[in-house]
């Protein structure tokens, strides 16, 4: 069976894809944040699964989760990740600096860490992505940046790679249902409760739609279960594929995007959000 690590298993989609693989043989490295996380995801797995405490921001931690891993490595899942919303204009530049640290930087240091183990065993590199990585939106601009990056990042090191028989791979979700879209309204009031007076009175149509679109989008969240299996597919198939779209809010948004010019897509989004 293969050996994978995993970030971000604290939680969601990570943790899902932790115990999935566990149940289905695989030897498993879950990148957790603390000891709490640790043994919360051990008490429901056997006793394969191994934690590893692993924040992706830290270099010293980044190099103790390749120590741990040991010279092979079937599987790398970067899904360690947050979200960061807000408006273009009214956005903190420290909150837009660690959604990029967070979900850019740290996924290619976590995987400059462990390509030698990767080549080593011919293994695949699996980037967890989004709709927001080929679907950009208002109000999420931050997020929607980062997701284009981790695009771009792995198209490019898909050719970089494949000489050593190294696949690479996204997984692109709509919006699912893990504790952060939970908490998605509570972050999104933080995040006007921040803004300055005038800020809310310019964009006061955008932030009322945005209310709504948050609301209904975490109502219609898919079960987190189909994103991992999506990512079990991803580190097991003979043959994966390069980009596996998971939830149809996330197809229907892609067509969507393709089929319409951009200012007839800008029009239908600005209708939809009161921009």
């Amino acid at each position: 069976m293969s050996s994978v690590l995993i970030t971000g298993a604290s939680r969601g989609i990570g943790r899902a894809a932790a115990l999935a693989l566990d149940r289905e043989g695989h030897e498993v490295i879950a990148g957790v944040r603390d000891a709490e996380a640790a043994g919360r995801l051990a008490a429901e797995a056997s006793g394969r699964l191994r934690t590893v405490r692993l924040e992706v921001t830290d270099a010293s931690s980044v190099r103790a989760a390749a120590d741990a891993v040991g010279g092979r490595l079937d599987a790398l899942v970067n899904n360690a990740g947050v979200v960061v919303g807000g408006i273009v204009e009214a956005l903190d530049l420290e909150d837009l600096r660690h959604q990029l640290e967070v979900n850019v930087v740290g996924q290619v240091a976590v995987t400059q860490a462990l390509l030698p183990a990767l080549r080593a065993a011919a293994g695949r590199v699996v980037f967890m992505s989004s709709v927001s990585g080929r679907v950009s939106a208002p109000v999420m601009t931050p997020y929607t940046a980062s997701k284009f990056a981790i695009e771009a990042i792995a198209d490019g090191l898909r050719v970089e790679v494949r000489r050593w028989g190294i696949r690479v791979v996204l997984v692109e979700p709509g919006s699912i249902d893990t504790d952060l879209w939970r908490g998605a309204e509570a972050q999104f009031e933080t995040g006007v409760a921040a803004m300055t007076d005038e800020h809310r009175r310019l964009y006061s149509g955008l932030l009322a739609g945005a209310r709504k679109m948050v609301r209904a989008t975490a109502k219609r969240a898919a079960p987190v279960d189909k994103v991992a299996a999506a990512i079990v597919e991803a580190v097991t198939a003979e043959r994966p594929r390069t980009r596996y779209v998971v939830g149809a809010d996330a197809r229907g948004q892609m067509l969507l995007k393709a089929a319409l010019p951009d200012r007839a897509y800008d029009a239908l989004v600005a209708r939809v959000t009161g921009a």
